[in-house]
């Protein structure tokens, strides 16, 4: 998963916001959380990710992309719509998507 704060070009762009209680146990999810990440990279319009996961199996993952367009094709790929089917059957016990056009960014960086 994405460890780091992704580069933005300037906005207009847009975030998919994935909130989710996972499951007991890893029954294969990071094998497939992996070759998700490693397929959206290939997507047009991906920008990148962000990506946590709490102890407690809470997780948040930002997904960013350029236009709406881009995130309907990416949910419409055929191994993702398969790792969401496995998702609802095995790995999450509650979820929440939310796509937002992103108006306005900054970032601050501690200069040492």
């Amino acid at each position: 998963m994405a460890s780091e704060i992704t580069k933005l070009p300037e906005p207009p762009c847009f975030v998919v916001c994935f909130s989710s209680q996972r499951t007991a146990g890893d029954d294969g999810y990071g094998a497939m959380a992996e070759s998700m990440v490693a397929l959206a990279k290939q997507q047009p319009g991906f920008l990148g990710m962000e990506s946590v996961r709490g102890a407690d199996g809470f997780g948040i993952t930002n997904s960013y992309w350029t236009d709406e367009a881009s995130i309907l094709a990416w949910k419409a790929v055929v191994s993702h719509q398969a790792a969401q089917r496995l998702g609802r059957e095995r790995w999450y016990e509650d979820y929440r998507v939310i796509v937002a056009k992103v108006e306005r960014a900054y970032d601050i960086k501690r200069e040492d």
